[in-house]
């Protein structure tokens, strides 16, 4: 049936009527047609509002008044509390995301007040917060690419990964990727992640030719790395893999031929270079110390997928991976290793 109240809200008097249809033996549909409302609002109106399974007019208009007040007022809840407000602020100018703040609060900062994802939203959206809108992560379009791809042989594709990998049992499964300039620019990034911490490493290259990308991996090596395996996309930069597969003594699994969803962990990654690097930029000309801040930032960041910890937080717990990382921070050899003769 048409809803020809679509859009409003149940009155006091629409909620007695259905108390009473209830009470009478009327089933939804039937409540429909005598209220002139859809199936599904009449459903919904019950499901939500009823109490213990109980549907009164009182007690429903209560909960449904009590449901949007909040809706309009929990922004105050940031607002309200100073401890609770600085906090927010801090993480959010290191660009968390609300769901990360909450869950960060809920699962391991478990002294500060708990404070729901649509809260920090409404913080952030509402006047007291508004200068930090700016902050927020923001989802862009994915357009599938129309670029022809070049032949590559003897490819191990996914579907031969083992189980482990898959279910991201061990340390030392990586996804890597490239973010590449616009059309005027010159250079590219090399971003892979660890598959099980979500450690992130951003490298940047002045081009993606095969004898660049080995150079770097074999620095890489130099640092430690800690290689099980690699999942790639069909890219051509990516046509000796066996001999990347040498260097970095581990095996080399292939996603299938636009299927981008199949390493969606740098997929999101990449996403989330974009709020910093944004497509077009002319990434020769970016500085080492911008591409090792966003790297820091993406490592300092919690994830619900890690139960709100950081990929930094959850690396420490892998002997082999945390001794690369601190090899990285503690040395300069992939400072602008992109001027680096190849």
């Amino acid at each position: 049936m048409k809803d020809n109240k679509k859009n409003t809200h149940f009155t006091y008097e629409e909620r007695v009527k259905v108390e009473i249809f209830i009470n009478e033996g009327y089933g939804t549909n039937k409540i429909a047609k005598r209220l002139h409302r859809s199936k599904s609002s009449i459903s919904d109106e019950i499901k939500r509002n009823s109490v213990k399974g109980v549907y009164t007019a009182k007690k429903a208009h209560q909960k449904a008044y009590q449901r949007r007040w909040r809706a309009r007022h929990q922004h105050l809840k940031v607002a309200m509390n100073d401890t609770l407000r600085e906090y927010v602020e801090e993480k959010l100018k290191v660009f968390w995301s609300p769901e990360s703040i909450s869950g960060r609060i809920m699962y391991v900062e478990s002294h500060l007040p708990s404070v729901g994802k649509d809260a920090v939203y409404a913080f952030v959206k509402s006047v007291y917060g508004r200068n930090l809108e700016q902050l927020l992560w923001y989802k862009g379009k994915k357009r599938r690419t129309s670029i022809p791809r070049s032949k590559l042989n003897e490819r191990t594709f996914i579907d031969d990964r083992p189980k482990s990998i898959e279910n991201r049992r061990f340390f030392g499964d990586w996804e890597a990727d490239f973010i590449v300039s616009g059309r005027k620019g010159k250079g590219a990034l090399l971003v892979l992640i660890e598959r099980k911490s979500r450690y992130v490493i951003t490298l940047k290259l002045m081009d993606r030719k095969v004898a660049t990308t080995n150079f770097i991996l074999n620095q890489l090596i130099g640092a430690h790395l800690f290689v099980r395996s690699v999942t790639i996309d069909n890219d051509i930069c990516f046509r000796h893999h066996k001999e990347m597969s040498k260097i970095l003594n581990a095996p080399i699994f292939f996603c299938h031929p636009y299927h981008s969803w199949e390493k969606g962990s740098v997929e999101k990654i990449n996403q989330m270079i974009r709020r910093f690097i944004p497509k077009g930029a002319n990434i020769s000309k970016i500085s080492q110390r911008k591409i090792s801040k966003v790297q820091e930032i993406l490592n300092g960041r919690p994830y619900k997928c890690l139960g709100f910890h950081t990929p930094n937080e959850v690396a420490s717990r892998s002997p082999k991976l945390i001794t690369f990382v601190q090899d990285i921070q503690r040395s300069n050899k992939l400072a602008m290793i992109s001027k680096c003769s190849v």
